[in-house]
């Protein structure tokens, strides 16, 4: 342990001391401190709630009477402890959603809360959410639509005044949030305040201009990681099914989203090996068919979300799973019930690392604190190459055989990520059979085995964009 304790004071200097071996220089795109903290949380839910709960609506067409929105039964701890009793890090509310109506009381319309029967007139679902996420210990984040069905000026310079106004607004009285979240559309028909017309605008990559929006974050809440079309701090994987791709890197070049004018579904869907900005991937999902309560549908099964947890959180990115408060402000008992069951699946699936108990050994090292042992997932530690060496196998041996699931290989990605391709072996009466096999690694991968028995397991790093640099093998 003082070896360990030596070499992660080591690590924390770029400069070595006399003697001591250099840390493998960082990729040219790596992650700012507050998106490995995003990485870090994994999973956390989205809440979708508005005036659509109470007309059984997906979209609002934005000329609803602010008097249907009337919870008779909202109880923010309540909504914040579902969220952490499912082990989900965050909430990112829909404080606003494309029918314009304001979960606060905005001073910049009086489409909002203010003027509905809800505590009459005053309360506030935004601060309400916002303090109880605070007292249990769970992130708060907020999503804004861009669209706005009810805005008599939206599609004019006049609107993204209006807009920045309410980014500033929520920010400024409920701020800091972890995530700010903004979706891509952007026009069609509405009320847009009496009009009843359709609006469209002709990119909205370029009529919200983000990177104002995102000064405007940075100022007020400068560790947001900001989820939008611009690319500023993660993108959407390319589907609402929580299904990022096996085949997917972190970074992406903004510029090349719309190269074409509309969404370049596989940059989404795959990142860049060469992308320009760290923007990884984030899977939302909601538990129910439609994003908002609809009395006729039913949640996903435990085992459903279960998959999902394995094509999100284990394939690099993060997982942004959908609740949907009925008319009460409460989530369905049967929805409860589902993430409670799937909860335990995780816990006990991922329970003990049978690693624990192995002996580590890589066919090649940097040397000093960075030998295979690093990859017990220790503190900052990590398994590392030498300059040059982007291919080596590291394995795992055991007293006495396991019987492998699940292979979770994890990437030190403060120096970026760099695994192009690898295998996962299992020896077997004198021969190694291949059970698994990948291309990019990332933050985590999980790899889902045949349930192999055995007394090695051999990690193949086929080819690495860089020297390698492995924070964790586990095994379950």
């Amino acid at each position: 342990m003082k070896h360990l304790v030596s070499c992660l004071v080591t690590l924390a200097f770029i400069v070595p001391a006399m003697g001591q071996i250099a840390a493998p220089e960082p990729m040219s795109v790596v992650p700012a401190p507050h998106q490995i903290e995003w990485h870090k949380m994994e999973q956390y839910a989205f809440v979708h709630f508005t005036i659509n709960t109470f007309t059984d609506k997906e979209w609002g067409y934005g000329d609803e009477s602010p008097e249907l929105f009337n919870p008779t039964d909202f109880d923010a701890d309540a909504l914040v402890m579902v969220v952490k009793d499912a082990n989900l890090k965050g909430l990112i509310l829909t404080a606003k959603h494309h029918d314009g109506f304001c979960l606060w009381p905005s001073q910049y319309t009086e489409h909002s809360i203010k003027n509905s029967p809800y505590k009459g007139g005053k309360g506030d679902i935004v601060g309400e959410v916002a303090a109880a996420c605070r007292r249990h210990g769970i992130k708060f984040g907020i999503y804004l639509s861009p669209w706005d069905r009810n805005h008599p000026d939206y599609g004019t310079d006049a609107y993204l005044v209006y807009y920045r106004n309410q980014v500033r607004e929520l920010l400024t009285n409920y701020g800091p949030v972890f995530e700010m979240w903004f979706d891509g559309a952007n026009g069609g028909d509405g009320y847009y305040g009496g009009a009843n017309e359709a609006r469209w605008v002709e990119s909205g990559y370029l009529y919200y201009d983000w990177p104002k929006v995102v000064d405007i974050i940075r100022e007020l809440s400068p560790e947001t990681v900001v989820w939008s079309s611009s690319l500023p701090d993660a993108r959407w994987c390319g589907n609402e099914r929580g299904v990022i791709d096996e085949h997917c890197w972190a970074m992406a070049t903004p510029e090349e989203l719309y190269s074409q004018g509309v969404d370049n579904l596989s940059l989404l869907r795959h990142g860049q090996e060469n992308g320009t900005r760290w923007a990884p991937a984030e899977a939302d999902v909601s538990i129910r068919p439609g994003w908002f309560y609809h009395d006729y549908e039913a949640p996903k099964t435990p085992e459903q979300l279960f998959d999902i947890y394995l094509t999100s959180v284990g394939r690099g990115g993060t997982l942004l799973l959908n609740l949907a408060p009925d008319r009460r402000g409460r989530i369905p008992d049967e929805d409860v019930a589902s993430l409670v069951a799937w909860r335990e699946m995780v816990d006990t699936a991922f329970n003990r690392d049978l690693a624990a108990d192995a002996q580590f050994e890589a066919s090649s090292s940097r040397g000093e604190c960075f030998e295979a042992e690093a990859m017990r997932g220790e503190d900052d530690a990590y398994w590392a190459t030498a300059d040059g060496v982007t291919a080596s196998d590291v394995t795992l041996k055991w007293d006495v055989p396991i019987t492998a699931k699940y292979v979770v290989i994890e990437e030190h990605i403060a120096l970026g990520q760099r695994v192009r391709e690898f295998s996962i072996e299992a020896r077997e009466d004198d021969s190694w059979r291949e059970v698994a096999k990948g291309t990019t690694v990332g933050y985590k991968r999980i790899l889902k085995l045949d349930g192999a028995t055995t007394n090695e397991l051999r990690i193949r790093f086929l080819d690495a964009r860089g020297p390698l640099t492995i924070a964790r093998i586990a095994v379950y």
